[in-house]
């Protein structure tokens, strides 16, 4: 029930809403004046919960059928529902009573981009650029118009005109720089971060979003400093966090990664990917046990999280529970069998295991999804090795040069295989090909080689090319 009276000023959120749902589940009857409706179903709507934003529209405008802030949200409901057709017929319905409302206009070029009817969207929008003084707002709807029209380089335009006109419009500039990152230059969204930061220094969305294109570009130095101001500014963004930790993560610093994700759990919920996140950096410091269990706090959130059960698999080998192992590396695959690094997971334990027919095929597997993982290809051929089978081993390795033409250490490892299997003139052949790529990798000849007699040998051989 409604009373245009009731004031509701002083009122908290949570207690509104309590009495909201209470009054929907026909517990109770409560009154609401629409400001208070507005504010429910815009808090609805802000945390995704679309149908009881929605049950708050309706209720606000079966009473004050011409509230225009509940038209306009519930049409931009309707199409987060996936009902952008019911939203155009709202909007085209209050046009006649609105017809200089521009917002109605934005709105319906999203719900028109969310039908596919781009060109249609592009040029409704295009028509409200001289209808209102917020034209940076309508430049930033041309540019995810076109976006979703698979024309990145017409939204970087809008998205470049939107922020010129207001370089606040910090929607703008995140896209900006996604659009850019899709056309291979997310280096050019570096200059237009740095001049809204030299204006508005304190934005600490702004320094995150800096920190994501240097991480973009490898520059990892750069973006831990955008990280860290940010942090600074607002200590509690999660985001932040979590990306910084990541930073530590590439730059190999585990033990700041690892505090950073602890700092990162104290403001964000718990969920999969920070535990695991969590897990990797303590893996790589070697703490296998203290790692192991946060990829299992992972896979008790989601069960379906198969990075929680390969981090599992991965720290049981490390701690030689093979067979354990065996069993969730399964159940990762069984998840995602589009993984070539779940695979090779598979074959390492099949391998360690005796199980060499599984083993090959888990390999196979693993290469035909992705060819251009050296390691994968390393061990199948070693799986070979192991078995005496040399000429297989040499196989595998001409194949994967065939992948990797510039992989210094298949030309050594061809060399070695085709040694032992008593092709001495073509193992000297890709012992040259290796000599040239990459000379100091040579030394792993000598792993497979202990004889000392036999690395004098190959060794005279190597200084010859070298001469």
């Amino acid at each position: 029930m409604l009373d245009p009276e009731y004031n509701e000023d002083r009122e908290d959120i949570a207690s509104t809403l309590l009495r909201f749902e209470k009054m929907i589940n026909q517990e109770e009857d409560s009154f609401f004046d629409i400001e208070t409706l507005e504010k429910i179903a815009d808090h609805y709507f802000t945390f995704a919960q679309y149908e009881q934003a929605l049950k708050a529209c309706d209720l606000g405008l079966n009473h004050f059928p011409y509230t225009l802030e509940l038209i306009i949200l519930k049409s931009q409901i309707l199409g987060e529902l996936q009902k952008p057709e019911e939203g155009i017929e709202l909007i085209e319905n209050s046009i006649l009573l609105f017809p200089s409302n521009i917002e109605l206009l934005l709105v319906k070029g999203a719900l028109l981009t969310q039908l596919n009817e781009f060109e249609t969207a592009v040029q409704l929008l295009l028509s409200c650029i001289d209808q209102t003084d917020e034209k940076d707002e309508v430049y930033y709807r041309l540019g995810l118009a076109y976006l979703a029209w698979s024309k990145p380089r017409e939204a970087i335009d809008m998205f470049k005109k939107a922020l010129e006109i207001n370089y606040e419009n910090e929607n703008a500039l995140i896209e900006l720089a996604n659009a850019l990152d899709e056309v291979g230059k997310i280096e050019e969204s570096i200059p237009y971060y740095q001049s809204f930061i030299d204006k508005d220094p304190f934005s600490f969305t702004a320094w995150y979003n800096l920190g994501i294109a240097y991480s973009k570009l490898k520059l990892y130095e750069k973006a831990i400093d955008a990280y860290q101001y940010s942090i600074a500014i607002e200590p509690t963004f999660a985001s932040s966090l979590y990306n910084l930790g990541n930073t530590y993560l590439n730059t190999k610093e585990y033990v700041n990664a690892e505090e950073t994700f602890r700092e990162c759990l104290k403001f964000d919920d718990p969920n999969p990917e920070l535990y695991c996140s969590l897990a990797l950096s303590l893996e790589r410091q070697k703490k296998l046990k203290e790692a192991l269990g946060y990829y299992k706090e992972s896979v008790k959130i989601d069960p379906l999280w198969d990075e929680g059960y390969y981090g599992m698999a991965f720290c049981l080998t490390e701690l030689d529970n093979w067979f354990e192992a065996l069993h969730f590396i399964k159940k990762a695959i069984k998840l995602n069998a589009l993984n070539p690094l779940y695979w090779t997971g598979l074959g390492d334990i099949e391998g360690y295991l005796g199980n060499t027919i599984s083993a090959d095929e888990a390999y196979q597997k693993s290469i035909d999804l992705d060819s251009f993982f050296a390691q994968t290809w390393i061990k199948w051929a070693q799986l070979h090795y192991d078995l005496n089978d040399f000429e297989k081993s040499a196989d595998i390795m001409l194949s994967a040069i065939d992948e990797l033409p510039e992989e210094a250490e298949f030309y050594y490892r061809s060399a070695i295989f085709l040694i032992k299997a008593g092709q001495f003139k073509e193992a000297f052949h890709f012992l040259e090909s290796g000599l040239s790529l990459d000379y100091d990798k040579h030394e792993i000849i000598f792993e497979y080689f202990p004889n000392i007699e036999t690395q004098k040998a190959i060794f005279k051989l190597i200084q010859q090319y070298k001469k």
